[in-house]
């Protein structure tokens, strides 16, 4: 096996004036290619007889095709269904009943959307479907993943698809990395997606509940869709309601057949292991898969927002205000400007937004701040509110205005920077002291570039000036590249 092995040592010193607290965080973290353009990233750590294992693809919702919205995260349901030797009772026959169940499921999907099909025939073919999913329930053997996992002491099996990227990650006993590495390799090469259209029935419901009966997910969609004109960022992970209930088995497979694959993989591991022989071990099992395709970039680029943009939606809950603002993404120089601001502006009690607004304006009940929808491309700088009862958000907006306006025209004091450089180093010291705390954050920068990200970060942080901060609301925080989402009951609006 030919390797490329680039061994980097990197140490944060942290030393808090004041409060005489030096912390120092020294982790090794070893990076690997195998042949076929998988990335492994290792740090050994013997404290505890544990692993933290991750595996990342540089893939994600921004990625699919206008005809496939949605794809990304009903495959992230898929590959918890297990392959030919897991999750089932007897493949050979479960292959069969996986063929007709596809073909009789896609020939609902093509007659549902013709004006002049039959209804009775279409309920036909519904009733055909039931009959063979009830047959082939029979043959499968559920949550088998999960189920060999919790039997050997694996914690927190779970996975999460995002815009940029889609993880899968397990802690479990040091003595059963090799049970990781064999199922998780099995799944690459051997998945099955069974129980496909009943899973698309469950993440129909599960939009459902996370976005049309939810307020939250309700704003902060629209909020996307009305931030974003062209870019794909535009577009719900999940899809919207047409994308999913027209998604098809033979589109999953060819997602994830183009892009699953070591050329878009990120292994992490952290915990009490010897790095040669893991490595070893791993190149074993996944350096066998066929290399696969890079992920191609998105070309859609959003053109610069040229007025304020303003969506209101009538729904029976309390009153809820989101502000956005276009900002560019990491490692721009603007974008640690941009941490340094919104650590200012709105994280914690001591910030400028919570004093005013919510202590001395008494004008909501909390603020909060966060970047979204993703870090590959530019994205935007949210704040959200949740109104104090007989509060307006007109009322609110003219507060959270002012107190931009004062970072354009008034300078960050030294205290108020040094204090946001700590709070927000704090905050990712505190992230690296877990195995999963580490191996989430290698594996989250590797694939949105490098990790190495993590080591200079504190640098260009400790780089950024009061009058950066100045600048960069100068240049964003104004009302043409603003988006406002207000949510109030009907008979308000």
């Amino acid at each position: 096996m030919r390797r490329k092995i680039i061994t980097i040592l990197f140490i944060f010193l942290l030393i808090f004036p004041g409060l005489v607290v030096a912390q120092t965080l020294a982790d090794k973290v070893q990076e690997y290619h195998l042949d076929n353009g998988a990335t492994v990233l290792m740090v050994e750590r013997h404290d505890s007889p544990t692993v933290a294992a991750y595996i990342s693809f540089r893939v994600g919702s921004v990625n699919e095709m206008s005809n496939a919205r949605g794809v990304a995260h009903l495959l992230e349901h898929m590959l918890f269904k297990g392959t030919k030797t897991l999750g089932t009772k007897n493949y050979t026959v479960e292959k069969k009943i996986l063929l007709k169940i596809k073909k009789v499921g896609q020939k609902i999907d093509f007659l549902k959307n013709r004006a002049e099909t039959d209804p009775q025939k279409l309920q036909q073919f519904r009733d055909r479907l039931t009959a063979l999913q009830k047959e082939h329930r029979k043959l499968v053997v559920k949550n088998e993943f999960s189920k060999i996992y919790a039997e050997n002491g694996g914690v927190g099996y779970n996975a999460y698809t995002g815009k940029d990227s889609t993880t899968y990650l397990i802690n479990l006993p040091a003595n059963k990395l090799e049970l990781w590495a064999a199922i998780e390799s099995d799944r690459l090469q051997n998945a099955v997606f069974r129980e496909f259209y009943t899973e698309r029935d469950v993440v129909h419901e599960e939009r459902r509940r996370s976005y049309e009966s939810s307020p939250e997910g309700l704003m902060y969609e629209t909020l996307l869709e009305t931030a974003y004109q062209v870019h794909p960022y535009r577009h719900p992970v999940i899809g919207w309601n047409s994308d999913i209930e027209n998604l098809d088995p033979d589109e999953i497979r060819d997602f994830f057949d183009k892009y699953y694959t070591p050329v878009n993989m990120v292994i992490t591991l952290v915990g009490d292991f010897n790095s040669q022989a893991t490595l070893q071990m791993v190149d074993h099992y996944f350096g066998k898969l066929a290399p696969g395709i890079p992920v191609p970039p998105v070309l859609d680029k959003e053109p610069q927002q040229k007025g304020e943009r303003r969506a209101y939606i009538n729904f029976d809950a309390e009153q809820q205000l989101m502000i956005a603002y276009h900002k560019p993404t990491m490692p721009q120089r603007d974008d640690y400007v941009f941490d340094i601001l919104m650590q200012v502006l709105c994280e914690g009690r001591t910030s400028r937004l919570y004093k005013s607004l919510v202590v001395e304006k008494q004008l909501v009940t909390d603020v909060n701040v966060f970047g979204a929808p993703g870090s590959r491309y530019d994205n935007l700088m949210v704040l959200s509110m949740t109104p104090r009862f007989g509060c307006s958000c007109p009322d609110i907006e003219d507060a959270v205005y002012l107190e931009l306006e004062r970072l354009k025209s008034e300078p960050l004091s030294s205290s108020e920077l040094d204090i946001a450089r700590k709070q927000i180093m704090t905050s990712i010291l505190r992230g690296l002291r877990g195995n999963s705390g580490l191996a989430r954050m290698l594996s989250s920068y590797q694939t949105l570039g490098d990790w190495r990200y993590l080591v200079d970060y504190e640098k260009h942080l400790n780089s950024v000036t009061a009058e950066d901060v100045m600048n960069v609301a100068k240049r964003y925080l104004h009302a043409d590249n603003r988006t406002v989402v207000t949510l109030i009951r009907g008979e308000q609006n």
